[in-house]
This record gives C-alpha cells, sequence and structure tokens, in this order.
C-alpha cells in the first residue's frame, strides 16, 4: 500500500506503529543492551544468499529478535528478515498491528487463492509494485519459546510471511516482477541514492 506523505494512515499500521508506546518494557528495559541496525539496502550480497537453519533457540536469538523489533519499528516496516540487517539466519519479525513476534526456521506448508498488493520493501525504499501471491498460506515455524507454531494468515499477514521468507531464500520483491518491468525498475535503481530515500512514504516489508 502506497501512502503520500501527509495522507493518514490505516488503522492498522498506526497500531502496529505505536507497539513500542503500548508496549514500554520493549521500548526501555532492553534499552541499555540493545540498538538498531542500518537496513540492507538492494545490491548488497547479502540479501541474495539464502539463510541457513536456525539450530539452537537461545538467549542470543531473543536479543537479535528484540533488537529486530526496534530496527523494524524505527524503519516503519511490518516485517523484518534476519538477512535485512546482515544475519544469515532463518528468523524474522513481524507486526501487522496485534504486538511484534518472531519466527524462526518459518516454512509455508499451503497456500490457496490470489491477492494483488502494492508491495514495498524496506531494502527498496520508495519503490512499490503490484504482486500477486497466495491470498491464504499455512505457516509452520518455532516461537522464541522454542515450541513449534503453526499459523493460518490471510491477506496483509499473509503477504508479511511471503515477502519474509523471500528473504530468508535469498529474494527480493523485484525477483517476482514481470522482465520488462524488472528492466524498469533496475534502470530506476541506478539512476537513484537508495540511501537517501525517506523510509516514511508507506509501510513495507
Amino acid at each position: 500500500m502506497w501512502i503520500p506523505s501527509g495522507c493518514e494512515q490505516p488503522r492498522w499500521l498506526k497500531k502496529a506503529a505505536g507497539t513500542l508506546a503500548a508496549k514500554p518494557e520493549l521500548a526501555t528495559a532492553t534499552k541499555e543492551i540493545m540498538a538498531t541496525h542500518p537496513v540492507r539496502l538492494f545490491g548488497d550480497p547479502v540479501l541474495k544468499q539464502r539463510s541457513r537453519e536456525v539450530e539452537d533457540v537461545n538467549g542470543s536469538l531473543v536479543t537479535l529478535a528484540e533488537s529486530m523489533y526496534e530496527t523494524m519499528y524505527e524503519a516503519l516496516g511490518l516485517g523484518l528478515a534476519a538477512p535485512q540487517i546482515g544475519v544469515q539466519r532463518r528468523i524474522f519479525t513481524y507486526d501487522t498491528g496485534e504486538g511484534p513476534h518472531a519466527i524462526i526456521n518459518p516454512e509455508i506448508v499451503e497456500a490457496s487463492g490470489e491477492w494483488s498488493y502494492n508491495e514495498g520493501c524496506l531494502s527498496v525504499p520508495g519503490m512499490h509494485f503490484e504482486i500477486v501471491r497466495p491470498k491464504v498460506v499455512t505457516l509452520r515455524g518455532i516461537g522464541l519459546d522454542g515450541d513449534a507454531l503453526e499459523i493460518e494468515a490471510d491477506e496483509i499477514l499473509a503477504r508479511v510471511f511471503q515477502h519474509e521468507i523471500d528473504h530468508l531464500d535469498g529474494m527480493l520483491l523485484l525477483d517476482r516482477l514481470e522482465p520488462d518491468e524488472r528492466k524498469r525498475a533496475l534502470r530506476a535503481l541506478r539512476e537513484q541514492d537508495l540511501a537517501t530515500i525517506p523510509r516514511s512514504a508507506g509501510p513495507a516489508l
């Protein structure tokens, strides 16, 4: 979804952006040990590599997830995959309005329907593309408590899951464009400095 500067944000994005304010323990309890990370941008080779499976859910992984929450909120993202901060592990975080969550070693085991959405990416700031993906997915993975989980998601949440798993597999949304559109996008990317593009133009994944 593209939201020009000055337009009202949708309710679910306002709720996601306000999670840290509503949960001060995330914003203050770990402030001393956490720091936000720079989001890796298109062209960084780490974004094209498949991430490795997580073998041990431990305190270090929890700390990583908490710093990813901070980075995700600071960048105004709905989701963030570990490779986007340079960590080659299969974990992503997300918040579509119900609070922050992290999924470890995720996999989509079922998918159905089609849903077109104007999709953006924190690693390709300022650009959104109409991309068709399955509307409903079933995801399996592991939570930060080490327990297995299974989630059925549709529309926005299903989109977040699919987008972040693409990152874990070394794919960007550009790889899902038709050849001609991808060429135009790559030409536009070569003509601009991604680091100077404000991230507040609209929600991204």
